[in-house]
């Protein structure tokens, strides 16, 4: 039984909170996930006075301003990661925050042993060769991406150092849509590459998760927050506490059911097999000696005589002794 990493990614939905960081780290570890996860980065090196927000930020939070001022107000300091990080040390579930910036890399570097490569970054070379330089493990997200830009940034975290990649099949949509998912791609990944793969959800719901699990995802991300109605770009797309325990109840629950690839009947079906199978059987009365043919035997519940396997070898045959009808013949 291969057992999937759940990622709840809090990302910002804190809304620059470091309180309503601590809060979602506790829910996060109440609905049993195995690790929590935010975004990491300082402004000024993240985005430039000139960039827009993207349509979903428009449209999950109302305002329309640069993408700079957005972000001001939902970053967390440095600081507050430390306080965090040892927050979630406490707490029992493992810290995990995405930088975007090269800075960022270098502070989380002392912080984490894991790595989680955002979809935005999957083309930024220097980004990839500092994270590749640490040697630590690395989940890269493939959201927007054309498969020759895997393939690069594969190659690029390979030649500098990397060994230990899960690649996350993404949909890059704030909600994103049911007939975006595409969820197959996940096999092409895993054939192409050979490394692990996983999925990174942002649908509404939990029923791509549960899919995603069953095709065997090393590892599974979705957004949380503690009330879709809050104002921000990503509260919207993201799953209420008694949603993502739900989604993880049933992740752990579809593990236990893929169970083993052997097929073979179970302890508990072995009982059933007297009840739900057949015996060769009389159709009525046989007197010793008679011939057994299809118009004397037939096949009846339960199967705890001569299988109806045995038909052919049965034919043909005399009977041993007196049998009733619906008795189970003996040879």
């Amino acid at each position: 039984m291969s057992r999937s990493l759940i990622i709840a990614e809090a990302g910002v939905n804190h809304n620059g909170s470091l309180e309503m960081a601590k809060m979602l780290v506790d829910e996060a570890y109440a609905c049993g996930a195995d690790i929590v996860k935010f975004q990491t980065a300082k402004l000024d090196l993240l985005v430039s006075k000139n960039a827009h927000m993207a349509d979903y930020q428009k449209e999950n939070t109302g305002v329309v301003e640069s993408q700079k001022d957005m972000l001001r107000k939902l970053l967390l300091s440095f600081e507050d990661f430390i306080e965090l990080a040892d927050h979630c040390k406490k707490v029992g579930i493992s810290f995990l925050s995405t930088p975007f910036d090269i800075e960022s890399i270098h502070f989380l570097d002392t912080i984490q042993d894991l790595w989680k490569i955002p979809s935005g970054e999957i083309t930024n070379y220097p980004y990839l060769v500092e994270i590749a330089k640490t040697g630590k493990d690395i989940i890269l997200s493939t959201g927007m991406a054309e498969m020759k830009e895997i393939e690069d940034a594969i190659r690029i975290l390979e030649l500098n150092g990397a060994k230990n990649i899960t690649i996350l099949h993404c949909t890059t949509e704030y909600p994103a849509l049911i007939e975006n998912v595409n969820l197959s791609v996940m096999k092409t990944l895993k054939e192409k590459f050979g490394y692990p793969v996983g999925y990174s959800d942002h649908t509404q719901g939990i029923e791509v998760d549960l899919a995603a699990a069953a095709l065997g995802a090393a590892v599974i991300e979705k957004h949380f927050t503690l009330d879709k109605t809050l104002t921000g770009p990503d509260h919207r797309a993201s799953l209420e506490p008694h949603e993502l325990k739900a989604m993880v109840d049933g992740i752990r629950k579809i593990e236990i059911a893929l169970g083993s690839s052997e097929k073979k009947p179970s302890y508990e079906e072995l009982k059933n097999r007297s009840v739900a199978r057949k015996s060769i059987v009389a159709k009525r009365n046989i007197k010793a000696g008679e011939h057994l043919t299809v118009d004397n035997i037939t096949t009846k519940r339960p199967g705890t005589g001569i299988s109806p396997m045995r038909w052919s070898e049965v034919l043909g045959t005399r009977a041993i002794r007196d049998f009733d009808e619906d008795e189970l013949i003996e040879l």
